[in-house]
């Protein structure tokens, strides 16, 4: 008998997202899933999605195992994104629009024939809910990295994603569907590399992003912070005098000006003052 010992699995790191507010992403998650359901209730939406309902919402990256699906890209402010969309879904919503009865509607998508009339619903769907996530991305960012304008969701040559790119899964239902199971499947979103920017950017504390943009907006001069030592006093004595030193003797000095030093380097002189109980330098001089 072989005992085989499993051992978690833990999830690997992507140095490229360290200190970057990644696990707020659920947050993106529940805001962009009450705005679609929002976007899919409107009057002007309901004509092509009947009764489906947003499940859930989730952010992934791709690992390459995924099947291949058919992706269509739209132009973004700032940047592109992806979108693919499960042909069951596709073909539901196409059922819908065109009025076909419900007990039509659980089709075997494998023996329809794609037609002309399917491809334009994709990008009209595509177009819709890549301008709500769009507009979710724009609301959460600050106004200091607000999006330039641009034109809305025009479609341009669609590229499949690439191996790691950030993905957002979107699953759907339609409880009033036919058959014994209401109908549920999904859609995807793609970000690339600009727009995932912007979706951590949105997401970052404010106080971080107030933080920030004061930054940006201070001098040079004010952005180079550096480290300045000061002596206090110095003290030269003979080798057998420091090893004759006994506990409680004093070694006289006197309190000068201290020297200031930029890695050991002496820029300034300035005079030791004490305040609210701390010693403190003051009336600083260049040394010459």
């Amino acid at each position: 008998m072989t005992i085989i010992k499993q051992t978690a699995q833990h999830q690997v790191l992507d140095p490229c997202l360290l200190g970057r507010p990644v696990h707020r992403l659920p947050r993106f998650a529940a805001q962009l899933q009450e705005d679609l359901s929002q976007a899919m209730r409107l009057n002007v939406n309901r004509r092509y999605w009947g009764t489906f309902q947003v499940e859930g919402v989730e952010f992934s990256r791709l690992d390459g195992g995924e099947p291949r699906l058919r992706w269509l890209s739209f132009a973004a402010p700032a940047g592109s994104i992806g979108f693919a969309l499960e042909r069951k879904v596709l073909l539901s919503v196409l059922n819908f629009r065109y009025g076909r009865a419900k007990s039509d509607s659980a089709v075997d998508d494998s023996a329809v024939k794609i037609t002309a009339t399917e491809e334009r619903l994709a990008v009209v769907l595509g177009q819709q809910l890549a301008g709500t996530l769009a507009a979710r991305i724009e609301a959460n960012l600050p106004a200091t990295a607000k999006l330039p304008a641009g034109e809305d969701m025009q479609p341009v040559p669609a590229a499949q994603p690439k191996k790691g790119a950030w993905v957002v899964a979107v699953t759907v239902s339609d409880p009033e569907s036919a058959g014994a199971t209401p109908l549920s499947g999904r859609f995807w979103f793609a970000l690339d590399q600009q727009l995932m920017t912007c979706v951590l950017r949105g997401l970052a504390p404010e106080r971080d992003v107030a933080r920030r943009a004061m930054y940006d907006l201070a001098p040079l001069a004010a952005r180079l912070p550096v480290r300045l030592d000061g002596r206090l006093v110095t003290k030269e004595m003979q080798l057998g005098t420091l090893f004759d030193l006994q506990i409680g003797d004093v070694i006289p000095i006197s309190m000068h000006r201290a020297d200031v030093l930029l890695d050991d380097s002496r820029l300034f002189t300035a005079a030791v003052s004490e305040h609210k109980g701390k010693i403190c330098l003051t009336s600083f001089e260049d040394v010459e």
